[in-house]
């Protein structure tokens, strides 16, 4: 069976082509036909000798997902995408005043469980294909006719639980000759699979980590994030910590807010505590509510409480700008919806 043409960096493009006859340059003329002039019909890439072509349209595919349902709310758009064995996912973009960024999904379903995630309630089918998650940026792209300027690896999944494909597709939007997204701009988000977060840190990139907390102590967290139980939040700020020494880059520490769950002014003190005087920054989401999951997102006036108590303490801090709210925002909303027909 032919394989995605998507699906490979520029560096092993060159070792197909060396692979066949040919010299490695022909694998930068492919790059250029795909990303930069965005011509998706091998047999159009007409710099390229035509038994070339027609060796490379046997050998693979550009087979693209395809858009299942679109829902836009002001500045937001979200995509259902139906893959080739029917399974979906979905990807959601923002338009900001200083460009556009994309939230990509890396799994179909998710394993990890968080109790507020619409995600956790289905369970994970399979990885994606690094192919998978680059078409979600091309399609989008094609789509409202724009070039988006940052990537978020937080949609459907947890990234590290698919670690060679999502290195593959950062690989392949990181190219100089792909997609173009700097490495500043590539966001990924871990619930904090601790061993793969050693991994990725010693590799030669400048993406940027998040880690999705949203609890200040175990006994809270191990209610929302089964992962803790494996992973607790000691074992957890040392990888940070370790990270931090690796990379000199500064982590961002996720943390939706949840009523009456999460949201106190002692939780809010429990987790300056904890990242005192680290290179961190915290991310105060507020919660998109689902049909299915009990939980409430808390009122403005308690996430303000709570961003005050981290700022009085010496924490950088931000509140999530809200998208989407009028559309099913929340990850894993619009496939579940697509479910339970």
């Amino acid at each position: 069976m032919p394989r995605n043409l998507f699906n490979l960096t520029r560096p092993e493009l060159e070792e197909y082509f060396l692979s066949i006859g040919e010299k490695k340059f022909k694998a930068l003329q492919v790059y250029e036909w795909l990303y930069q002039k965005r011509v998706w019909n091998i047999a159009e890439f007409s710099n390229i000798k035509k038994e070339i072509r027609e060796k490379l349209a046997s050998d693979f595919t550009l087979d693209l997902i395809t858009i299942e349902k679109k829902e836009s709310d002001v500045g937001t758009y979200k995509y259902l995408f139906r893959l080739a064995d029917n399974n979906f996912i979905e990807a959601v973009v923002m338009l900001h005043n200083y460009g556009s960024s994309i939230c990509v999904s890396s799994e179909v379903g998710c394993n990890m469980g968080c109790r507020f995630c619409e995600s956790g309630r289905q369970k994970k089918i399979r990885n994606l294909e690094a192919y998978e998650i680059v078409e979600q940026i091309l399609v989008i792209e094609k789509d409202l006719g724009l070039r988006l300027s940052s990537v978020v690896i937080m949609g459907i999944g947890e990234p590290l639980d698919n670690y060679d494909n999502i290195i593959k597709f950062i690989t392949i939007i990181n190219d100089s000759k792909g997609i173009q997204i700097g490495a500043r701009h590539i966001t990924l988000s871990t619930c904090g699979l601790v061993p793969k977060m050693y991994e990725l840190a010693k590799l030669p990139l400048q993406i940027n980590l998040a880690i999705s907390l949203h609890a200040p102590n175990d006994t809270l967290r191990n209610s929302l994030m089964p992962v803790n139980k494996v992973y607790n939040i000691a074992t957890l700020k040392q990888a940070i910590s370790d990270y931090l020494k690796l990379t000199s880059r500064r982590i961002t520490i996720e943390y939706v807010m949840l009523n009456n769950v999460n949201d106190s002014i002692e939780c809010a003190q429990e987790l300056a505590n904890l990242f005192k005087n680290m290179n961190i920054y915290v991310n105060l989401i507020p919660y998109n509510e689902t049909n299915h999951l009990e939980y409430q997102r808390s009122s403005k006036a308690k996430i303000m409480a709570f961003y005050d108590t981290l700022k009085k303490n010496g924490l950088n801090c931000t509140i999530r700008k809200e998208f989407g709210s009028k559309i099913n925002a929340a990850c894993g909303q619009l496939r579940g919806s697509m479910k339970n027909k």
